[in-house]
């Protein structure tokens, strides 16, 4: 753990952009480009390096909760609270597909790394799994939750396994061909809002964020909860593990973001968006950009190291599959 602890992060602002309420963001891993979506409906892209908004286009009439670029197809996938799914290229902005999917508001959308599937989670208290080569059949329908399902995330070791984060105050572990749960894992006392895999060291971990102002990070193989991490004083609404540097960011509704060492998970730095509450944060391979999307619009930042960012991983890597998430 000494030569763990032998570099520093640090997380600063590059650049924000003013807006109305964001609630999810993405970065496309090859365009400069992030994705923006608004409670207002609409969908933004920013492109970081010429600082100049690409495109924007009103999606619905209802806040658009989650959206995500879809590279290998051109595609932004979204959900919405009027209960919609809407594919749009993202080069033409043209809606390509839009499907009724859920009973009330969709939270949040995950996107397969490989198969063509996503899955959706819903104020109906129900995940589905869509398959847009079928031309959007629905695949599975998840039940177990017993409030909102506000977050859900493929693992990246397995793309057959997902995790649920519910108000329910549950963690949900799920396999995509059965409709029940694996397991559940309980750890906090209040709703949780957002869930993200990654590994520490050779352990497959999940960390999830929750209305009691802390993240928990667990190992799920042993179903432990391994460590809290707290310090926020609101609401933790959005996580989000890097998919090579060994850090986990966490965004609470305090309007300030915390960078954890995702190894020995210390707190490392600490960064004010100063745009409001935080509803959403995202990163990619390869770069070590962060962009987080607040209530008055969205922050790009850069997470720093005092050693080379290799030399890092080359420490706290473990095995191969800390670096293969997408």
């Amino acid at each position: 753990a000494g030569e763990q602890q032998s570099f520093t992060l640090k997380i600063e602002k590059e650049l924000d952009r003013k807006s109305e309420r964001v609630k999810s963001v993405d970065l496309h891993p090859t365009k400069p480009w992030i994705l923006a979506s608004l409670y207002s409906g609409t969908m933004c892209i920013w492109n970081y390096q010429s600082q100049v908004m690409e495109k924007t286009f009103h999606v619905a009439g209802a806040p658009v909760r989650s959206a995500k670029f879809v590279a290998r197809e051109q595609w932004i996938i979204s959900g919405a609270d009027d209960k919609l799914i809407r594919v749009h290229n993202y080069d033409s902005c043209e809606k390509i597909k839009e499907v009724v999917a859920h009973k009330d508001y969709i939270r949040s959308i995950a996107v397969h790394p490989t198969l063509p599937y996503v899955l959706s989670s819903s104020d109906d208290m129900l995940i589905k799994l869509w398959d847009w080569e079928k031309d959007w059949v629905c695949m599975g329908v998840f039940e177990g939750h017993s409030h909102y399902v506000m977050g859900v995330a493929f693992s990246p070791r397995d793309a057959n396994i997902f995790a649920s984060a519910s108000l329910d105050c549950t963690v949900k572990m799920w396999d995509v061909g059965l409709p029940h749960p694996r397991f559940t894992l309980r750890a906090h006392s209040k709703g949780l809002n957002c869930v993200d895999f990654f590994t520490s060291g050779d352990k497959p971990c999940l960390v999830a964020g929750s209305d009691d102002y802390a993240a928990k990070v667990w190992d799920y193989q042993t179903r432990t909860c391994v460590q809290a991490l707290e310090g926020h004083k609101k609401n933790v609404s959005a996580v989000c593990v890097h998919p090579e540097f060994p850090i986990i960011v966490t965004g609470s509704e305090d309007g300030t973001i915390r960078v954890w060492h995702a190894t020995t998970y210390r707190l490392e730095s600490t960064l004010n968006s100063e745009l409001g509450r935080v509803w959403a944060i995202g990163c990619i391979k390869g770069s070590p950009k962060i962009v987080i999307g607040c209530d008055e619009g969205t922050v790009m930042a850069k997470v720093s190291c005092s050693h080379h960012w290799d030399a890092v991983k080359l420490q706290t890597e473990g095995d191969q599959d800390s670096n293969e998430c997408l």
